[in-house]
């Protein structure tokens, strides 16, 4: 099981902190936008070079994660173009590309970091918050807490507290509550939910997110207007009480 750090990473001012994710591949771009806003970061998404240079000069992201390969224009030359607007920010190359002379050729052209494809996504964020820590761009998330109506999480003590009721939950209950309450309003697909709860693909296990969401469903929401709801084709969201 996925065990994020207690406490995000954040801009110096408190502010989510803003990361590029560069792929010419839609599905796996989506599936780092995911993971990326679980540690609760802005995420914005380009899938060629042009794109991602113009979104890197408007959004002025804390970090770049940074498909090898593009459409148009490879990453080196993304790479070269942002670093005119932002000299100092931090490059994680994807690449299929495994050779030492392709591994030395991004860091010597200034890349921070590389991830080989296929990778796992926990690799991803572990070594972009490092990278992130490295640049001086962030600090500590001073307040654990997630809130949500009147649900609130304590991502340090493990506490999960309903309108002045604590409620029990296993260490995967958390895990998926935690997965919700830090993507309020946001339709997760049973995919996304194993991917990042569970830590597999989907494929036939659909009926293990359904069986821990109606556990969830039975400790936060019985007795109390709905948070939990199913979005039929879709998936699931979580949001305050009306």
């Amino acid at each position: 099981m996925t065990s994020p750090a207690a406490a995000s990473l954040t801009r110096a001012d408190g502010s989510p902190l803003r990361v590029l994710v560069v792929d010419d591949e839609v599905n796996i771009a989506e599936l780092l936008t995911m993971a990326l806003r679980y540690e609760g970061w802005e995420i914005s998404t380009a899938h060629t070079g042009r794109d991602a240079v113009a979104t890197a000069k408007d959004v002025r992201p804390d970090a770049i994660v940074l498909d090898w390969m593009l459409p148009d224009f490879d990453g080196l030359e993304v790479m070269r173009r942002v670093r005119q607007q932002q000299p100092d920010v931090p490059v994680l190359f994807l690449t299929a590309r495994d050779s030492v002379e392709d591994r030395v050729a991004g860091l010597t052209a200034g890349g921070d970091d590389y991830v080989t494809k296929p990778f796992s996504l926990e690799e991803v964020v572990a070594r972009l918050r490092g990278q992130l820590r490295r640049s001086g761009a962030t600090q500590r998330r001073e307040n654990p807490v997630l809130a949500v109506g009147d649900l609130t999480l304590d991502e340090e003590s493990h506490e999960v507290v309903r309108a002045g009721e604590e409620i029990s939950l296993t260490a995967t209950e958390f895990e998926l509550l935690r997965f919700l309450m830090r993507n309020p309003r946001r339709v997760l697909s049973k995919a996304q939910i194993l991917d990042r709860v569970w830590n597999y693909d989907f494929g036939g296990q659909a009926n293990v997110v359904e069986l821990y969401i109606s556990y969830l469903r039975k400790k936060i929401d019985a007795g109390r207007e709905p948070m939990i709801h199913t979005m039929r084709g879709a998936g699931y969201v979580l949001k305050a009480a009306d």
